[in-house]
């Protein structure tokens, strides 16, 4: 199964909406077959190893990450009568698919066909692999991680709003790999007027070559301020850009955008500004399962006020800024009570390129 579960992690990035699945046929002790998930529409992990199996799947076992789908709503064959048809003995599944399409109806379909299973085999490990699909099956929200690059007392940039760079190379580095990954990436308007940043995912050692796979670019823009010249705007690195705002926004500007090829996105509001719960019930409904927060002190406030971060990563600098006009990470007021304070659980730390990474769920 642990091998299975490294030919999942293969479709990272790639598989959005869908899970990612790893898949191997073991016949007479000797893999016959491999397969892994690649994205939406292509064939899933089960299907390509019993393809490379061929007849020798026949007796033998396959071990698959996820629970083999039944159902007729989605791009591709149902795999379970593919699994039946093809004469394995014995199926062994890491987890349940959440998914109320398969959930368990996989699993019944397949003792119905004779097939003799086992279900649980590293649960945790295919869990966490695929923590953004079973969030966003479960609540219709894309998991969120936060993201902030800051010194060690706690500020994200200068008074002045100079952050170019607090933190060091291989951490940049691996916030671009963090974008790749992402279905979207998230950050409020200030950040564009202050950093005008492309917000695109880049690779190699200088971050020169555009990625792949570009993640979405969301800017929360009430008020539609966003510069006709900014960067994140710019469709020649193929990154897909929407701008969501409220109704009272200009219309002018709004149209203007559009001109751009910009995708504006009318979202109530809540005291003027944009409800965040509202915007990522409709990325969920687009199929975002996995949003990246890049934004400034107040976005990143606004988010937690809201509980809709679920996982922060924090690279934290071995610098000081000091002064109570630096930025700190969260905007806002501060509560009155420790008791108050957002605690972190599940919590990792590393080292990268003299920064310190910590990281913890919410």
């Amino acid at each position: 199964m642990k091998a299975a579960l490294r030919l999942a992690a293969k479709g990272r990035g790639t598989t959005s909406p869908n899970p990612m699945v790893g898949a191997l046929v073991i016949n007479r002790g000797r893999v016959v077959g491999r397969g892994y998930h690649l994205r939406p529409g292509f064939p899933h992990a089960e299907v390509l190893a019993l393809r490379q199996a061929k007849a020798s799947a026949r007796g033998g076992t396959l071990y698959v990450t996820l629970e083999p789908c039944c159902h007729l709503k989605k791009r591709t064959a149902p795999c379970v009568p593919a699994i039946v048809g093809s004469g394995i003995r014995r199926v062994v599944i890491a987890q349940r698919d959440p998914n109320p399409l398969v959930n368990g109806r996989g699993v019944a379909a397949l003792r119905r066909g004779g097939v003799s299973l086992t279900v649980g085999v590293a649960r945790r490990e295919a869990e966490a692999l695929n923590h953004a699909y079973r969030h966003w099956v479960r609540t219709k929200r894309p998991f969120v991680l936060l993201k902030a690059g800051m010194t060690l007392d706690g500020q994200i940039a200068t008074s002045a709003g100079e952050a170019r760079w607090i933190t060091s190379e291989p951490s940049r580095r691996e916030v671009h790999q963090l974008r790749a990954e992402a279905d979207a990436v998230l950050v409020g308007v200030g950040t564009v007027l202050s950093d005008d940043p492309s917000l695109t995912a880049r690779v190699g050692k200088r971050l020169k070559r555009l990625a792949k796979k570009q993640p979405l670019r969301v800017v929360v823009d009430s008020r539609l301020r966003t510069p006709l010249n900014a960067r994140i705007l710019r469709r020649a690195d193929g990154a897909r850009t929407l701008i969501a705002t409220t109704g009272s926004a200009p219309a002018a500007r709004r149209r203007a955008l559009q001109r751009r090829g910009v995708e504006v996105l009318t979202v109530a509001h809540v005291s003027g500004r944009v409800s965040l719960p509202v915007l990522l019930r409709e990325l969920g409904r687009r199929g975002v399962t996995s949003l990246l927060v890049e934004g400034g002190s107040e976005i990143n406030a606004a988010m937690l006020r809201a509980k809709l971060v679920q996982r922060v990563r924090l690279y934290v600098a071995p610098s000081l800024l000091g002064g109570n006009d630096a930025k700190g990470m969260i905007g806002g007021n501060s509560p009155g009570r420790l008791t108050s304070a957002l605690k972190l659980k599940h919590v990792h730390t590393r080292s990268l390129g003299g920064d310190l990474v910590v990281e913890g769920d919410l």
